[in-house]
Parts: structure tokens; C-alpha cells; sequence
């Protein structure tokens, strides 16, 4: 592919003030810092583009590494079992280097959501398990945001195909990207102005919720979802822009329209029903519904890729349990669109969602671990640890959430998927 869709002088300029975007807002890249840029081969393109605002912006270093999925397609096809969960120590210890030496970090989506539906579904959990410890300190240094990191998205044919299967390839692609655009503000005259905006709305919902120290949270929706997600002791809400420990701040995800924060993982009781499908493991899961008691989840149906979402959870004891709890109006951006992108990075930002597996130690309050992130302390406040972190969506135009104070007074949160405070 040798261009991200044809070239008209507005996807042009479009296109140049994304990758303007994401180094100056979503890493917070200044004169000095350095970057790795991780993108799949058809975003060669977008990726120079990027490379090139980051060196505009003072860069040392902007490493740009290209994967292509096609290469675990063949993994998975030819490789033998050993194969499959073979990784060299090289490649976590790269990574691992680059947070010691201070490289932000910006990741470049565009898979095909269905591109792993044909391969057995064990060889995928035994790889995905294997690549999840071997990059354990990396995962937990971004969870941590020891440095600054941004995700964000390009159209590419084979997604666009998946989630407009109606419509010519080229045409696909363009309304992928018009979408794009549109939900991280590409569109408007001044996008960093617009994101600025867009990021003090967000820091004042966080403020607001923090302030109520409520102890826990219930949804209660159209689609029988009754969930009652209780709140890790000093938890704290966060969303939009982050401050890395290395003083930066930056955007983790493009976009992003939820507040969250850390549930206990022992205080999880009722049912969660989805509102989407989640595409994980390069496979679809749809219909999820999942029982939760005393934190964990212990009845777990879907009525499709229900193997892939079991696999999932018996990755170790943590991934039966809820590491996040995120609020998103019905009303956001990416619904506002009507489409249903198959990737969590969009539809994670159309309805609020719960996440299974590891919780972030930045949702409780830093002086009661003591500037740590162990993950001991950590769990004594009720925050989960596991080697997954995956979100799913259960809000809905019908969904109610209340937060319910310690002495069981509550207050109405949202009402049918919208903000009410």
C-alpha cells in the first residue's frame, strides 16, 4: 500500500496535523526527548509523518519499527507449539532500556479485527500468555507511566472491510478515515486547541468525582446488566491527559472520552452483559455475559468466541477479576459516528466499560503507597494484578450508574448513558 487512501491537498493536511497531534499532545515531546514509534508496515506512510513531526519538535531520537500481522499469521499456521511461545530475551530488554533511557512511546493501530479467526484459539492464548510475561516490566512501566506514551489509529483496507463490509474498499477506507478524524479532532481548524478544551472538561469530571469518595458504583441497564463494581480504598479518577513520572504529560489514547478508576477486586458483585462485541486475541467475542461474586468472575457465557473469553480469564488468578471501571457518556464522539470499529481503542470511547486483569497503581491515591507501585501494596487497597488488562463494553442509551457513599446513601451519576453531575 503505498499511501494511506489517494491523496487529495485536504487528507493531506488532515494527515500531517494527526501526526503533529500525537507528538505534540499525545507524548508531549519537547525539544531533546526521544521516541519510538511502532506501526504496522501499511502506515509507512503516516509513520514518516510522524517520525518527521517529532524531529520538527526538537527530537533526538525517532525510531520508527514496523510489524506486520501477517507474520503472526504464519507463526501460528507453520510453528511448531515451541515456536509459538518462544520470545528472545533481546526484545524485552530493548524495550526495558528504552524507559530506563526515557523514550516515549507512540503505538500505530490498524489491524485486521478478523485476520486470526481461523487459528486454534489455544496456540493464541499460549502466545499471548508467553509475549504478556516476557514484557511484564514494560507493561508495568506504562501502566505506572514511568514515561510518556500515546495509542492511536490509521484506516487500513482490511479493517475498513470488517466494519463496512457494504461499501466499495476505497470508499471503506475514506469513511474510516472521515471517522478517525472526527473523534480525535482532526477535523477542526485548531485540534491541539480543541483537545486542550477537551482535556479541562475531562479534568474537571475527575475533580468532581473525587471529591464524593463514593465506595462503590451500580449500573443497571437495558440489556440486564445489575452490576455493582465496589471502589479500591483511596481510589482516584483519572482521565484524558496523564503526567508521566518523568514530568510530561501526554495523551494515552486516541481518543478518549472516559473517566476511570481502580474497582476492588475482592468487591464485584451481579452481571455484566455487552453492549459491544470486544475484538481481542485477533478473534471476535460477542454476547458476554458474565456473573461476578465476590470479585470474581465465576459464570462466564458468550454466544460467540466464548472459548477465546474463557482463555482469557484463566490467564492467571487476576484475570478473573476487574482491574478498571471507566465512564463514558452515550452521547461521545466515537457513538456519535454509529460505527462499530471492532478495536477497544474506539469503541472503549463509545460506552462505558469494565476492564478484566490488571488494575493501574495511578488509581489510588500515591501517599497511600507510599510513592510505590508494589504490587503487594497495591493490593491491599483492593487494586488487581494480572498479566492482561483487556476492557469491554457494558453502557448502553439505557444504562443508569449511581455512586453509592459508605453509608448507603447514593447519587445518580448518569442517567440513560448521560452525564447528570
Amino acid at each position: 500500500m503505498s499511501s494511506p487512501t489517494p491523496a487529495t491537498p485536504d487528507f493531506e493536511a488532515k494527515l500531517a496535523r494527526y501526526a503533529d497531534l500525537l507528538v505534540r499532545v499525545g507524548v508531549g515531546l519537547t525539544a531533546g526527548g526521544k521516541v519510538r514509534i511502532v506501526a504496522p508496515v501499511e502506515a509507512a506512510p503516516f509513520a514518516r509523518l510522524v517520525q518527521r513531526a517529532a524531529f520538527r519538535a526538537g527530537a533526538l531520537d525517532a525510531r520508527v519499527n514496523y510489524v506486520d500481522a501477517h507474520t503472526d499469521l504464519a507463526l501460528y499456521d507453520e510453528g511448531s507449539d515451541e515456536a509459538v511461545a518462544f520470545l528472545p530475551a533481546w526484545q524485552a530488554q530493548e524495550r526495558e532500556a528504552m524507559v530506563a533511557d526515557g523514550y516515549a512511546f507512540i503505538g500505530i493501530l490498524g489491524e485486521d479485527p478478523s485476520l486470526l479467526a481461523g487459528v486454534d484459539g489455544g496456540r493464541v492464548a499460549r502466545r499471548s500468555k508467553a509475549m504478556a510475561q516476557a514484557f511484564q516490566k514494560v507493561s508495568e512501566a506504562s501502566g505506572n507511566f514511568e514515561v510518556s506514551w500515546t495509542v492511536a489509529a490509521i484506516a487500513t483496507p482490511a479493517w475498513a472491510r470488517a466494519i463496512f463490509p457494504g461499501l466499495p474498499e476505497a470508499d471503506a477506507v475514506a469513511r474510516l478515515w472521515d471517522d478517525i478524524f472526527t473523534v480525535t479532532r482532526v477535523d477542526t481548524p485548531d485540534p491541539v486547541g480543541a483537545w486542550q478544551a477537551h482535556l479541562a472538561g475531562l479534568q474537571a469530571r475527575t475533580d468532581r468525582l473525587n471529591q464524593q469518595r463514593f465506595t462503590s458504583l451500580h449500573f443497571q441497564g437495558e440489556l440486564g446488566t445489575d452490576l455493582t463494581v465496589g471502589l479500591a480504598d483511596g481510589h482516584f479518577w483519572q482521565g484524558g491527559a496523564e503526567r508521566a513520572k518523568n514530568g510530561v504529560v501526554g495523551v494515552p489514547n486516541f481518543p478518549t472520552d472516559e473517566v476511570f478508576t481502580a474497582p476492588h477486586r475482592d468487591r464485584v458483585d451481579g452481571v455484566a452483559v455487552a453492549s459491544k462485541p470486544l475484538s481481542v486475541r485477533g478473534q471476535l467475542v460477542e454476547g458476554i455475559r458474565v456473573r461476578f461474586e465476590a470479585g470474581r468472575a465465576v459464570e462466564v457465557t458468550a454466544t460467540r468466541g466464548e472459548d477465546t473469553l474463557r482463555q482469557l480469564i484463566a490467564t492467571d488468578e487476576g484475570a478473573a477479576r476487574l482491574g478498571e471501571v471507566a465512564l463514558v457518556p452515550a452521547s461521545a464522539p466515537v457513538s456519535r459516528t454509529g460505527t462499530l470499529f471492532l478495536n477497544t481503542l474506539f469503541d472503549e470511547n463509545a460506552a462505558s466499560h469494565i476492564a478484566l486483569g490488571r488494575a493501574y497503581p495511578t488509581t489510588v491515591r500515591p501517599d497511600l503507597i507510599g510513592g510505590t507501585e508494589s504490587p503487594t501494596s497495591f493490593a491491599d487497597l483492593g487494586g488487581n494484578h494480572s498479566l492482561i488488562h483487556v476492557d469491554w463494553m457494558i453502557g448502553s442509551p439505557g444504562m443508569n450508574v449511581d455512586g453509592v457513599r459508605g453509608d448507603g446513601s447514593r447519587e445518580a451519576l448518569m442517567r440513560d448513558g448521560e452525564w447528570v453531575i
